[in-house]
């Protein structure tokens, strides 16, 4: 029997009850799981690997809103019929529970607890999102990098550290800037000993400048 990740809003039972109704499938990195503007009928329970959350436009750029990883699930927007706010791409291996909406709605209606802790979850995505849109309107990319730094960082003795795999492209997307704009902020902040960057981790060794 496959191992399940820790989905924190669900209890041991009510995810084994879940599950009985997904279909599991798995899907490489680069996958697009779902495309902005199509029709939903589906949540994804995200088993194993990462995904994005993001928009684009048709110049192929694109801004990420956010990032989902294992014991997290996403497509729970589509319980309001329309058509999907965003797309989903993998960012590596991922493995998936994709449970239909009517069968998620049956679930919901069984289970009232964890229907309120969907609709906390989309209250804070939506507090999320109203931040983001603020910071793009009124920080300078600095502004915005310091930001999104300081929001991913989790305290590791007399450090900050972000140990989740991010490359200057991925946090360009984040925040609505270019990867050479982040490189050369990036530079700046390691020669002053701000930063320390390695392939899958980033340490904030002090605290960072007002401006740049």
């Amino acid at each position: 029997m496959e191992t399940l990740p820790n989905f924190s809003d669900l209890t041991a039972s009510e995810l084994d009850a879940l599950m009985k109704t997904a279909i599991v499938r798995s899907y490489p990195k680069n996958s697009v799981i779902l495309i902005e503007g199509d029709e939903g009928d589906s949540v994804y329970f995200v088993l194993q690997g990462r995904v994005k959350v993001f928009l684009s436009n048709d110049q192929g750029r694109e801004i990420v809103i956010s990032q989902i990883g294992a014991g997290d699930y996403f497509g729970e927007m589509s319980l309001e019929p329309g058509s999907r706010s965003a797309s989903v791409m993998t960012t590596e291996p991922s493995r998936f529970a994709i449970v239909k909406m009517d069968l998620f709605r049956e679930f919901l209606r069984a289970h009232p607890e964890f229907m309120l802790s969907v609709i906390g979850k989309l209250i804070r995505r939506t507090r999320t999102l109203a931040r983001n849109v603020k910071n793009l309107a009124l920080l300078d990319v600095y502004g915005r990098l310091s930001q999104l730094l300081h929001d991913l960082a989790t305290p590791e003795g007399n450090i900050w550290v972000i140990d989740t795999p991010m490359t200057q492209r991925d946090i360009a997307g984040h925040i609505g800037s270019s990867r050479e704009m982040i490189s050369r902020i990036f530079k700046d902040l390691i020669a002053g000993g701000y930063l320390d960057v390695t392939r899958n981790r980033i340490e904030i060794r002090r605290r960072l400048p007002t401006a740049w």
